[in-house]
């Protein structure tokens, strides 16, 4: 797709039936918004016939999203959680990409890893590096806060969920950033290249598992793959399609939500000026920025049966997107949905993390790595100035941020 493509800023200058909230230009150049909110109003549930990713049903109500997101008797995952139809037969399984029973026992097998008590046990570790991190930071002059912040945290935090080797950690970002980049949601990476960055990716992994698989048990994602009955004799390939699926879980969700903050709050003096006056907001601020971020914009399932949702006849075998971006800015759920509000009464009613059986895995381990980072930046930094627009991917999928160029004042 040519990444300049024309889309009109203005929605309501198409026809509704013409409108494909699916371009990942309208998202590059932020004219969603506007988009989701004509169909939220005229066509909840609108099917797009044509364009690069139909024929699909949009679905962009609040409660609509839940009611698919929870039945997935009703709408399947299976074979893929992206909006398009993928140009060759690549698709590694996993699990969020699968029914029960076969998801349930795949899950099940890596959840030990971002449990209760393993969180607590990783909390100094996050702090640590944090500190580290923001400690080396240059006072007083821009930088990109993207690379230097959260891609540096997102990806050192990766390398300790996999108990992969810290010096060539890059690459999990790297990896990250291929697997989200392909052609079904608007990125810039052929289907052939995507496939052989990735085989790489299973290449390098399968080693480790190997190693993994000789030793005892440990609490990291590849050793409890490893020795898990549900989980150690899968394929290579649904090996690397759940690798995937953890690197992009535990990456580009808390990279990006973690520079919407910054980017949040520069925007919005005074709901910082509220967080600096009372630093016991910063749990609830960082509900609000998931939701007012909202990480990854959509999912898709497919109808197993025929059914009827928001007054449209949704047929047997259909594609239907939920959302969630749009979802995050429904009025008719959320109270002034648009304004970026701290202290709100249910700050964690939003559905960023989904719903139902894929809801995300390591939601508490995103919010605590947030929570975590502007404890200690409040402690080091009077404010973040952002000196210049955000550079944002190109994807209807992922919604994030290549660079920010931010100033740091001192406290």
């Amino acid at each position: 797709m040519d990444n300049e493509q024309q889309v009109p800023a203005d929605p309501y200058s198409l026809q509704l039936a013409d409108i494909d909230p699916a371009i990942p230009e309208l998202f590059r150049k932020q004219y969603h918004w506007e988009y989701f909110k004509r169909l939220r109003e005229e066509d909840p549930v609108h099917f797009v016939e044509g364009g690069e990713f139909g024929p699909y049903w949009s679905v962009t109500r609040f409660d609509d999203i839940v009611f698919v997101d929870t039945h997935h008797d009703l709408f399947s995952s299976y074979p893929s959680i992206g909006i398009g139809v993928p140009e060759t037969d690549f698709e590694p399984p996993m699990f969020i990409a699968m029914d029960p029973p076969r998801h349930d026992e795949q899950r099940k097998a890596v959840q030990p890893v971002v449990a209760p008590q393993r969180l607590a046990e990783m909390e100094s570790l996050i702090r640590s590096r944090v500190v580290e991190i923001l400690d080396s930071l240059p006072v007083g002059e821009p930088f990109n806060w993207v690379e230097r912040v959260s891609i540096e945290l997102t990806t050192r935090m990766l390398a300790t969920l996999f108990d992969f080797p810290f010096e060539d950690r890059a690459r999990l970002t790297y990896w990250s950033d291929v697997s989200t980049s392909g052609p079904n949601v608007g990125g810039m990476i052929s289907e052939q290249e995507r496939e052989a960055i990735l085989m790489e990716c299973l290449e390098y992994f399968s080693r480790l598992w190997k190693e993994r698989a000789e030793a005892p048990p440990k609490f990291d994602f590849i050793s409890m793959l490893a020795h898990d009955p549900a989980t150690r004799d899968m394929e290579p390939i649904e090996f690397l399609g759940n690798l995937i699926l953890l690197i992009v879980g535990g990456n580009d969700t808390t990279r990006n939500s973690i520079t919407g903050s910054v980017l949040a709050l520069h925007e919005n003096p005074a709901q910082f000026a509220k967080l600096r006056a009372d630093t016991s907001l910063i749990t609830s601020m960082v509900s609000e920025v998931i939701r007012w971020q909202t990480p990854l914009g959509h999912m898709r399932r497919k109808a197993t049966q025929d059914v009827e949702l928001g007054g449209k006849l949704i047929k047997k075998g259909d594609r239907v997107v939920m959302w969630y971006i749009s979802g995050n800015r429904d009025e008719k759920a959320i109270d002034n949905p648009d304004d970026f509000i701290i202290d709100r009464a249910n700050p964690r009613h939003h559905i960023s993390f989904g719903f139902g059986i894929h809801r995300c895995m390591g939601n508490r381990l995103a919010e605590m790595q947030l929570r975590i980072l502007w404890e200690e930046i409040l402690q080091r930094f009077a404010r973040i100035e952002v000196v210049g627009e955000p550079e944002r991917v190109h994807s209807n999928f992922v919604m994030g941020y290549t660079s920010l160029p931010v100033v740091l004042h001192p406290v």
